[in-house]
């Protein structure tokens, strides 16, 4: 099947679901050469982004010194962290709060790189004359929010796993379980790896965008879940990746979804967005009815025309 076709050509009455797009990201970077992410540059970067980019950064920069911070805290660790060399900046439209915090660092005459899914950006232009980096990576067409080709393709950028691989063992092995349960509750609880625990705010982030308050959720790992997480019981289903679950919730509303053997930050995430598409598809549309209002509403918030379909860039 041709994910990145069914992506060209849906519309704001069509919207695909997030397992769609996954299966289109992977496909798109089989297809496509990935830029190099230099994560070496820096002794000890700030890593900053909002919202999903602000995890990607930890998961690309999970093994070094860097220093992270979003859009709330950015000035104040600039000022108050010693030996920071150097600035990372991560996100997708290179608009929004990514255009204030270029021209914030900009102005300090640091050494930045813009790592985004869009040329000639705001925060590329307000970094106009700094020392500056700028990595575009591809991205598809995809509803506004789900952000799926855009970080994964920074991930599997920087970490060079099979994404080939990935797609076929999502196809073949975690496409054929059993959802239904997923459409028989409202709560769910997400167990990742410990060696993911970098990856759990994506996964909330992903549950928030698609689902709001409407739906419950925990995601946490498989060592944190002891910690008084349960001891108010809510009848949830315990969905657990790479580990069996043998003790959390009633064994009736349990789901256990494999990992490929090498798995990596890049098949957790897209295992995982394609796992919670299956609640989605099971769910009301709580995503697709308010999507077109929620963007004319940002959009005077952030002065923009932030649209509902986020077009695909070819690099």
């Amino acid at each position: 099947m041709n994910y990145i076709e069914q992506l060209q050509t849906f519309d704001i009455n069509s919207l695909p679901d997030l397992d769609v797009v996954v299966l289109g990201a992977l496909e798109l970077f089989t297809e496509t050469e990935l830029p190099q992410i230099n994560l070496e540059q820096f002794e000890r970067p700030l890593v900053v982004g909002s919202g999903n980019a602000e995890a990607t950064g930890r998961i690309l920069f999970a093994d070094t010194d860097a220093v992270f911070a979003s859009e709330s805290d950015y000035q104040r660790k600039l000022e108050s962290v010693a030996a920071i060399d150097g600035v990372v900046i991560i996100s997708a439209s290179g608009s929004k709060h990514a255009s204030q915090i270029a021209e914030y660092v900009a102005e300090r005459g640091l050494t930045v790189t813009l790592i985004t899914n869009t040329a000639n950006s705001p925060a590329e232009r307000a970094l106009s004359g700094a020392d500056v980096t700028v990595v575009v990576m591809p991205k598809n067409r995809e509803p506004y929010t789900y952000n799926t080709s855009t970080y994964l393709g920074m991930i599997m950028a920087a970490r060079g796993e099979d994404r080939a691989g990935i797609k076929n063992f999502i196809e073949s092995t975690v496409s054929e379980l059993d959802f239904d349960l997923l459409g028989e509750h409202d709560k769910f609880y997400l167990i990742v790896p410990p060696r993911f625990a970098q990856i759990i705010r994506m996964l909330e982030v992903k549950f928030i965008e698609l689902f709001g308050r409407n739906i419950a959720r925990d995601v946490e790992t498989s060592e944190y879940v002891a910690h008084a997480t349960t001891d108010a019981p809510a009848n949830e289903v315990f969905i657990s990746f790479g580990e069996e679950n043998t003790t959390w919730g009633d064994p009736s509303r349990r789901l256990y979804i494999p990992l490929p053997d090498d798995a990596g930050y890049g098949a957790m995430m897209a295992i995982g967005y394609y796992v919670i598409s299956q609640v989605q598809s099971r769910q009301p549309d709580y995503f697709k009815q308010n999507i077109a209002e929620y963007t004319q509403r940002i959009s005077d918030i952030f002065g923009g025309d932030i649209q509902p379909i986020v077009p695909r860039a070819d690099n």
